[in-house]
């Protein structure tokens, strides 16, 4: 169990830690932006492969007995998690890295960005909390608790980074979207277009539900449906 730990701090602190510090500053000015990248994304490979590699191997410890309703509970939480999933794959989002708002558009936001601006990270946060309640076992709290706890932190990080830099067309962007799905349309200062995110996108969330369903016993040895 002290591997897992310390594999999820680890996991956490090259995510969470690396992007957000001098350090970051410090290594693009000396090996340059893209070497920074690839070296990163080595860097966030290995922290990956060590944490799952640590959950597999760790000891079951039962916290709670998970009952029914939440043992079922990816099965109704999953669909809008791979929705937003595949609209973030396929979206413009100038949250996303590379990409930018566009002080000139009519709409700051379309599509799954008017339900939240962090679609990605959400989508993550959504599969990670509710399998730390389906599953009830300290090994893969901690395990999926990373995850939930990466996306969360990082989507706040993500503001703060673009709210400190100030891009042209943020502050607008900032204002008329929120982190939290569904917050800015329910405060009316967003609404909904479901044409913008379109019947293809969904026919494709549907396709990754059905597929994630089928592959979980041969992936992990667990069926998705209890």
């Amino acid at each position: 169990m002290r591997d897992l730990l310390i594999a999820a701090l680890f996991f956490l602190g090259t995510h969470l830690g690396i992007p957000n510090s001098p350090l970051r500053a410090q290594l693009v000015a000396a090996i340059g932006e893209r070497a920074y990248r690839v070296l990163f994304s080595l860097v966030a490979l290995a922290a990956l492969g060590w944490l799952v590699h640590a959950w597999r191997a760790a000891p079951f410890v039962p916290l709670w007995t998970p009952g029914p309703v939440l043992r079922r509970l990816p099965l109704l939480a999953m669909p809008f998690a791979c929705l937003l999933f595949v609209c973030a794959l396929t979206q413009r989002n100038p949250t996303a890295l590379g990409q930018a708002p566009d002080p000139d558009a009519a709409e700051p936001a379309r599509g799954i960005v008017r339900i939240t601006r962090h679609p990605m990270m959400w989508a993550v946060a959504i599969w990670a909390a509710v399998h730390v309640l389906a599953k009830g076992d300290f090994a893969s709290s901690i395990f999926f608790g990373s995850f939930l706890l990466l996306a969360l932190a990082g989507a706040a990080a993500i503001d703060a980074r673009r709210t400190e830099a100030r891009p042209p067309g943020w502050g607008v962007f900032l204002q008329r979207t929120s982190n939290l799905p569904f917050r800015a349309v329910l405060e009316r200062r967003q609404r909904l277009v479901p044409s913008e995110i379109g019947l293809p996108r969904a026919v494709a969330a549907l396709a990754l539900y059905v597929a994630l369903i089928w592959l979980h016993p041969r992936l992990f040895g667990v069926a998705a449906i209890p």
